[in-house]
């Protein structure tokens, strides 16, 4: 189980946090209970939660991995864009470094956005000369398709994968597989549901998970995050939150063992 800052910045991953006392805290006390890998981006706020990362953790624990991405950036009202052209991709790598205060990040994530305009190719290459240069350690993909995926294992070695996974949306099913059979991490994002609408939002409604949930004795996004645990032993969980209360639920859910009818159930959900 690792943390996930997006959630640290204010409304929409922009600008400042709700709390900034209680966002440090957070992060001090996920290193306290074990979290050992913390998923980043310097377009997350921007700035806003490397910043607080730096403030809370610097000088970094020995065994802390910071994992960032890079391919987007933000609008002067928020605005998601692309940011994938060769200098787009060292400049955020650099502002990584910057915000971060280190020498090297540890994994980078390239994050895939179709209408880019730039050949995923040329982004990958890139990716793989930062890492020549020892300006980042690892070299990992986002939202990707599988025929990006395929194209990115046969050129490079690739240490883990975020794409979207929860117990609704198992379109990455073949590429955890593939990760799982690769001995690559795979990272689920919106394992809850997403945070800004759309297909992934029934997750915690769903009647088998809230069954489940009350049969367990745990919260219903406890079983979400179990059950993504539970699917496969390569699967690295980033839950993010700005709230203590949720950290350490968040953080139990690795604690809770399903059982057969729960697993099958859920699995019934997926079909």
């Amino acid at each position: 189980m690792g943390f996930g800052a997006m959630q640290l910045p204010g409304r929409g991953v922009f600008g400042p946090p709700r709390d900034r006392t209680e966002a440090l805290s957070v992060l001090r006390r996920g290193v306290e209970l074990g979290v050992d890998h913390i998923d980043t981006a310097h377009f997350y706020g921007p700035d806003v939660a490397n910043e607080l990362i730096r403030e809370a953790l610097h000088p970094y624990p020995a065994e802390l991995a910071l994992v960032s991405k890079v391919g987007a950036r933000r609008g002067d009202t928020g605005q998601w864009l692309p940011a994938q052209t060769p200098s787009d991709l060292r400049a955020g790598v650099e502002d990584n470094l910057r915000t971060l205060d280190i020498d090297r990040v540890d994994v980078v994530n390239l994050r895939v956005h179709e209408d880019s305009g730039v050949a995923f190719e040329d982004q990958l290459g890139t990716m793989m000369d930062l890492r020549t240069e020892g300006m980042i350690g690892g070299v990992g993909v986002s939202n990707v398709s599988a025929e990006q995926f395929a194209v990115a294992i046969a050129a490079t070695d690739i240490v883990c994968v975020q794409n979207a996974f929860n117990i609704v949306d198992r379109s990455s099913q073949s590429i955890l597989d593939t990760c799982r059979d690769e001995g690559i991490a795979f990272v689920p994002y919106f394992p809850l549901g997403s945070a800004f609408g759309g297909d992934h939002n029934n997750v915690l409604d769903a009647p088998s998970v809230v069954a489940g949930a009350d049969r367990l004795g745990v919260t219903v996004a406890q079983l979400a995050l179990a059950w993504l645990l539970d699917r496969s032993p390569n699967v690295l969980m980033i839950p993010g939150t700005s709230s203590l209360a949720h950290l350490e639920e968040n953080l139990g859910a690795s604690q809770i063992e399903l059982d057969d009818v729960t697993r099958e159930e859920l699995e019934e959900l997926g079909r």
